[in-house]
């Protein structure tokens, strides 16, 4: 075990545990014990890659995420990031980043990767990226589809912060890993274990508790939840993301 990773899995079972979290693991037999593999992992909440991490302690892996560079550039997160060897992700230039991923999983470590990119304000799968396709089929290694369902309550967009002591039940729903072929389609890859993911969370979704009151703010809108549809929700991001785009426009030289 590496010993800034297992500093920061100890803490943060710890704030788990302070928070009284209750996770589930269904299927993390499913994380191969040796070898690379991309890790696809849905995104509802901000703390999905450390609720994520969980799915591997089964098979005794560690897994370097994909992020966003902002991460790495915080004063206490990001040398804690680089120390667990987490790969940064400059959304402008993502060559260095791929590069980076496709090395790690040739050596054999397990990434993860977020196909949706950011949150899903929705709770519903969003558009994937190929990415996670395109580093399978070039690495030579399976993907392993893991949905996560719950942490959202604890922390999304757009919705306040719980930190405190929730008692908020996570489930993390594991699939089989699914082999990808050097030259397969990536487009076709992406949309298939999209599909197995879709499943996955259908059936976290019917195991879970049921959410009435506040808490439908937590659930999809097409399972009676108060939470924006899909087509709002990337109404939502477009118009965040153009928001973005004037901003640093006008911060720029010249402008």
């Amino acid at each position: 075990m590496e010993p800034v990773y297992s500093s920061v899995i100890g803490v943060a079972k710890g704030l788990f545990a302070a928070q009284g979290l209750r996770f589930t693991l269904i299927g993390d037999e499913n994380v191969p014990r040796t070898g690379g593999a991309v890790m696809v992992v849905n995104h509802t909440g901000y703390f999905d890659f450390a609720y994520a991490g969980l799915a591997a302690q089964k098979s005794g892996r560690l897994v370097r995420f994909m992020a966003k560079d902002g991460v790495f550039s915080h004063p206490v997160g990001g040398p804690l990031m680089r120390g667990m060897k987490h790969i940064p992700v400059d959304r402008s230039a993502g060559a260095d980043s791929y590069s980076a991923a496709l090395g790690a999983l040739r050596g054999g470590e397990v990434v993860g990767v977020f196909p949706e990119a950011t949150i899903s304000r929705s709770f519903e799968l969003k558009e994937f990226k190929t990415g996670a396709a395109r580093l399978a089929a070039e690495a030579g290694v399976p993907i392993v589809p893991v949905v996560i369902w719950g942490s959202q309550r604890v922390w999304s967009k757009g919705l306040p912060r719980r930190l405190g002591r929730t008692n908020v039940p996570i489930v993390l729903t594991i699939g089989e890993p699914i082999p990808v072929a050097a030259d397969a389609h990536p487009e076709q890859v992406t949309a298939e274990y999209k599909a197995v993911m879709a499943g996955l969370l259908d059936l976290a979704r019917e195991a879970y508790e049921p959410m009435t009151g506040a808490d439908l703010r937590y659930l999809p809108a097409s399972l009676g939840g108060t939470a924006p549809t899909l087509a709002e929700a990337t109404r939502l991001d477009a118009a965040e993301a153009e928001q973005r785009r004037a901003q640093r426009s006008a911060e720029s030289p010249g402008s």
